[in-house]
């Protein structure tokens, strides 16, 4: 049995980690327990030696001195400002009497300012939320069908995952050892790609059954002319600065994203003061909101952190090398392996846990077989995003789910009948998009230049720059380590 143990400690605590995380307990302590619980026995079974865990303290001040980390509460509590400040309402409304005179007009709409959201909030709950609020009844009142006008308002809400300042991408890069710089523009691009094939989703959609996605009638239609033009001027111009302030300085390096992150939460606040939205109120509901969300992150960082040390020990990352570089089809085999075992534990699974657990193990096996690190992350935060699709654990479906019409209604203003939405519907509606994330992953691997074309002459640099820090990202890293990532 000692022998057993001895032989499969790696399998083991793999195991053991998946079956905690099945039967519901807290992701954060069940990395945490099965790193301590299988140090102990492997150093009660002469596997492991006791100095190992002397180690865990410098790690854990590592997470807590890195500087990239900040840009999450920074991002998150800009999107959570301009949320509640009223930016996606006013964005919807414009952008809905700009498109309404064209079939499906809503629906672009919807997916225009889902990008536009992204951008800006990179919080996915905010946009799926708000859009639901605010246009779902306007779609249903209207003619659209229902699946089309579910499914198109959760999908346009989870490109916050992907496209920049997403939150995951910063992970991503933390936890592979990269630039989150470059993270994001390896990004940009396979973002609003994917923002198109929405788009084309709903042409098609208008072709096949025009009735599917009505225009809005001349009724519903108040702003017209000049009137309009300076309403959609108003609307676009403020928030468009603010994504050039965030991400064009980190694009051109004149800033780091945790820099970037700071301007972008001083310039929402502008903004809603602008407004005069900005009270006591909505910074606390902000605060606490960013407060608990970055809890929740270095709390999972410090249990991957723990799990890391001790698998590592027990030679858990030769395990996983030799598993997945003995996968037929050499790299090809290894992609198509890991983005299916990622779709699949994302019914699951949500991406900080993915990106915790999975990507630091994944990493060094994807370097050794040649892939470029900043287009694996982008491949695998695609991939991800499905975790927010997926019926029925989707929790973009539930955003929408606890928005959504329970029952019919009359609308007081209109006199319309809004009519109800059921959960399956929601579901079904979902599925199209799933499909489409999914050849968006396809075509991330078929044109790998959608994310390396526009990075490969920055990173040629950074990577002896890498080599060299590695030590330093012992402490300051994942389970992976890897530099602090500025």
């Amino acid at each position: 049995m000692t022998q057993f143990l001895i032989a499969n400690m790696a399998p083991l605590m793999f195991a053991a980690l998946v079956f905690f995380l099945l039967v519901g307990y807290p992701v954060a302590f069940a990395l945490a327990a099965n790193g301590i619980v299988f140090g102990l026995v492997g150093i009660e079974l002469g596997l492991l030696n006791a100095s190992l865990f002397q180690a865990l303290p410098e790690r854990i001040f590592g997470i807590m001195r890195n500087d990239t980390l900040l840009a999450i509460p920074f991002f998150t509590f800009m999107g959570l400002i301009l949320e509640r400040s009223g930016m996606a309402e006013d964005l919807l409304d414009t952008i809905g009497q700009l498109f309404g005179p064209i079939r499906g007009g809503l629906a672009y709409a919807v997916v225009f300012v889902g990008a536009l959201l992204a951008a800006t909030t990179g919080v996915v709950a905010a946009s799926v939320i708000s859009m639901g609020l605010i246009s779902l009844p306007i779609m249903l009142r209207y003619g659209y069908d229902r699946r089309i006008a579910s499914g198109v308002i959760a999908a346009s809400g989870t490109l916050a995952q992907i496209i920049p300042p997403s939150l995951v991408l910063i992970i991503m890069a933390d936890q592979l050892g990269r630039s989150v710089g470059d993270m994001y523009q390896g990004a940009f691009l396979p973002g609003f790609v994917l923002t198109g094939l929405y788009a084309g989703f709903i042409f098609l959609v208008t072709m096949i059954k025009p009735d599917f996605a009505p225009a809005l009638p001349p009724e519903a239609r108040s702003l017209r002319g000049m009137a309009l033009l300076v309403r959609t001027v108003t609307c676009l111009v403020p928030p468009l600065i603010l994504i050039f302030l965030v991400l064009g300085t980190i694009f051109i390096g004149v800033a780091t994203p945790t820099e970037g992150g700071a301007m972008g939460a001083a310039g929402a606040m502008i903004l809603a003061l602008m407004k005069r939205k900005l009270d006591w109120s909505l910074m606390r509901q902000a605060m606490d909101t960013t407060a608990k969300l970055s809890c929740f992150v270095v709390f999972i960082l410090v249990g991957s952190t723990v799990f890391g040390l001790v698998f590592r020990g027990v030679n858990g990352d030769l395990w996983v090398e030799h598993l997945l570089t003995g996968l037929p089809g050499g790299k090809l085999g290894f992609l198509i392996f890991v983005n299916v075992l990622m779709f699949v534990l994302a019914f699951f699974l949500d991406f900080f846990e993915l990106a915790f657990i999975l990507v630091p193990l994944l990493g060094p096996v994807a370097e050794k077989l040649g892939i470029d690190l900043i287009w694996f992350g982008v491949l695998l935060g695609v991939n991800m995003q499905t975790s927010f699709m997926h019926p029925p654990f989707g929790f973009a479906l539930f955003y929408l789910r606890s928005v959504a019409p329970k029952t019919d209604y009359v609308d007081k203003i209109t006199g319309k009948l809004t009519p109800k939405i059921t959960t399956g519907q929601i579901y079904w509606g979902a599925v199209p998009f799933v499909v489409i994330q999914i050849i968006m992953v396809g075509l991330v691997i078929a044109f790998p230049d959608l994310v390396t074309g526009g990075i490969d002459k920055a990173s040629a640099v950074d990577t002896s720059k890498i080599q060299i820090e590695v030590p330093q990202g012992e402490f300051g890293g994942g389970m992976y380590g890897g530099p602090d990532s500025k």
